[in-house]
């Protein structure tokens, strides 16, 4: 990778309040200039299915940018993406913004500097992380108006999670603990692991939708119909919607619902449920049928507003007392 060096300044600014502990304040690491830009921002969805960062994702995102200020929102880790993207893209600025704490996301400085951004992406981790130490402070707020104002957002792995109007928040889940199994989820779907929040973010493109990473890689269509049940048995949704995007892969979303495929992992899956669950109760493997399928491949084409494909292919699933059944013709679920 070659990064461009000339001219760029650093920046590490640490937003500590005398009241907080250094754990829980922020940490604020820029490179680029020092003064904000304001240009005129495209609004964007880069939904990235995690594994190996995808330039092509990134570039994208900083386009929408109109070279402003790219910033990076973690809740742990480092500013290791900070050079990469200013490797990829023609920005004014690139910032890794990390925010470790409800305490944190109540500062000002970190708002303000959420609002200056023209593009945002966030990072991979621990998604009950972002629940948790986010949701209902000023973050979120800052978030959403940074939405409603038409600035592009992505997200990879678990900042992919949390983009929908759905999240699996992961929120009874341990550091240390195993991946969430499809075979777990479908044998018992009210297991405590199941843990389901809604409402962090107010994109109008993925209302009614789950939003899922890791997919092929990890198995994880299995778990992902045990939450698209459990959304309709709990009464938030009749007909909820789920993009699941496997690793490598990426859905870059233009803002009249247009979505391009790219990457070189297995596509995307947009599914939706047609019929509410036969069976869906507490230490009952699950009964689900009804579920539509459109996996789409690199290089094609999905419509989120009418909810339809170009250059994938179409099929059903069911679940059967825990066992997944597919109308492909080689009867694989993927």
């Amino acid at each position: 990778m070659h990064l461009r060096v000339p001219k760029i300044l650093f920046l590490a600014l640490f937003f500590v309040s005398p009241v907080l502990a250094s754990a829980q304040a922020s940490q604020y690491f820029r490179i680029g200039n020092t003064s904000d830009a304001t240009p005129q921002a495209e609004f964007g969805i880069a939904l990235m299915g995690g594994g190996k960062d995808l330039d092509a994702a990134f570039r994208w995102l900083c386009d929408r940018g109109k070279g402003g200020d790219f910033l990076i929102l973690r809740a742990a880790g480092d500013d290791d993406y900070n050079a990469y993207v200013q490797g990829l893209c023609h920005t004014n600025s690139v910032g890794t913004l990390i925010i470790p704490s409800r305490q944190a996301a109540a500062d000002p400085k970190v708002v303000k500097t959420i609002r200056d951004a023209e593009s945002i992406f966030i990072a991979g981790g621990d998604q009950s992380r972002y629940i948790n130490w986010w949701k209902g402070t000023p973050v979120q707020k800052a978030l959403n108006e940074h939405v409603a104002a038409g600035k592009p957002i992505g997200g990879t792995s678990a900042g992919l999670a949390v983009l929908g109007e759905f999240i699996y928040s992961a929120q009874g889940d341990k550091p240390d603990d195993e991946d969430l199994t499809s075979q777990q989820s479908l044998a018992n779907p009210f297991l405590p692991r199941i843990t389901l929040q809604r409402n962090f973010l107010g994109i109008a493109l993925l209302r009614q939708t789950l939003t899922d990473t890791h997919f092929v890689t990890r198995d994880r269509l299995g778990r992902s119909l045990v939450f698209l049940a459990r959304i309709m048995q709990d009464g938030w949704s009749r007909h909820p919607r789920e993009i699941a995007v496997d690793e490598r892969s990426a859905v870059l979303v233009a803002a009249d619902g247009s979505a391009e495929i790219v990457g070189a992992g297995k596509g995307a899956y947009f599914i939706q449920s047609t019929q509410s669950p036969k069976l869906c109760s507490p230490g009952r493997p699950l009964t689900f049928g009804g579920v539509n399928v459109y996996n789409v491949p690199t290089g094609a084409y999905f419509d989120l507003k009418h909810w339809q494909g170009s250059g994938g292919s179409k099929y059903q699933l069911s679940v059967v007392e825990g066992k997944l059944e597919s109308t492909r013709s080689d009867r694989s679920p993927y």
